[in-house]
């Protein structure tokens, strides 16, 4: 496949998996999530030996940081203040950071989950969203929990809501979490295939369903969402089309604008193997992290080796 061309309407991409120019030495497994500072550098969050890697807009390489810091990074948000919310769901913890990796707090104790499904913060914490009205920090936690938890700017604990279950306001791994420009909080519930849409205090106002297995949430500044879909998940279905790997994007009402990812499933050019982190700059690229050495390792039951898992799709 050459040249290939993703998505239609108005949402049209090109792939460009070779953007990330990393220097002799530095890789990583795969890429779990992403953002783009105010200067446009790209900060790539991944599961490797330096955990975070800065690129110019160019796809050059800056540095990188927190070597030694990190067990299994998730999620990835800059906050109002340009700062990064880093969030890891190997020791339980959110990290407040500057751009250049000076931690500035921590919500949470490392290495000290608390109780599978207990309600409590945090058991494999998510992602982190931030309320633009009042700077509060929502936390999705996540993969043992069924919680959404906010906290003050200064990362003191307010309140939860959410729980197991299928019902509105309840959870089944809330993987994702954005939140719009009048403070409504919208969480990817990943494994009941749908958004949940809340109001700032917790009260559930409504839901998106026509999404497969959502894990990712970006909202741009024109208020489109961007949705990365994981696809299948069993063996069953894995030949089924239209239902990912794939990003789709919605507006305010939850209504398809576009589906960007139609060759399915697998490496070549134009294909995901397992959307996980999505950002966009300030030209409407999209950079795309993916788990996809977690996804091939599921698959086949081995170590993969070294896979794509990062690439940036330029605007057309």
């Amino acid at each position: 496949m050459i040249n290939q061309i993703l998505g239609d309407n108005n949402f049209q991409y090109k792939p460009t998996e070779l953007w990330a120019k990393l220097p002799k030495g530095i890789s990583w497994r795969e890429v779990a999530s992403v953002a783009v500072g105010p200067d446009q550098k790209v900060y790539v969050f991944n599961r490797g030996d330096h955990p975070m890697i800065v690129f110019d807009k160019e796809g050059n390489f800056l540095n990188s940081w927190g070597e030694d810091l990190f067990v299994r990074p998730h999620g990835l948000t800059l906050g109002l203040d340009n700062s990064l919310f880093c969030i890891d769901d190997g020791d339980h913890t959110v990290r407040k950071c500057s751009l250049d990796g000076d931690v500035l707090f921590t919500i949470g104790s490392p290495n000290n989950p608390a109780e599978p499904y207990s309600g409590n913060p945090f058991n494999r914490c998510t992602d982190v969203a931030i309320d633009p009205k009042t700077n509060d920090i929502y936390v999705s936690d996540g993969y043992m929990n069924a919680k959404i938890h906010v906290y003050s700017p200064e990362g003191k604990y307010k309140f939860s809501w959410g729980n197991p279950g299928v019902a509105p306001g309840e959870f089944n791994i809330p993987h994702n979490i954005a939140i719009d420009k009048d403070s409504y909080v919208y969480v990817a519930d990943r494994e009941n295939h749908r958004v949940q849409i809340f109001n700032s205090l917790g009260k559930f106002e409504g839901q998106w369903n026509n999404i497969h297995r959502p894990c990712a949430l970006y909202i741009s500044r024109d208020q489109e969402f961007y949705v990365g879909e994981l696809g299948w998940g069993l063996p069953v279905n894995r030949a089924n089309p239209n239902i990912g790997p794939r990003i789709s994007v919605l507006d305010v009402n939850g209504h398809v604008l576009s589906r960007i990812g139609h060759l399915g499933w697998g490496l070549q050019e134009g294909q995901f193997l397992a959307p996980h982190g999505i950002t966009l700059d300030i030209d409407k690229n999209i950079y795309l992290g993916e788990v996809s050495w977690t996804n091939l390792n599921s698959v086949n039951g081995k170590d993969p080796g070294q896979v794509r898992s990062f690439q940036k799709l330029i605007k057309v």
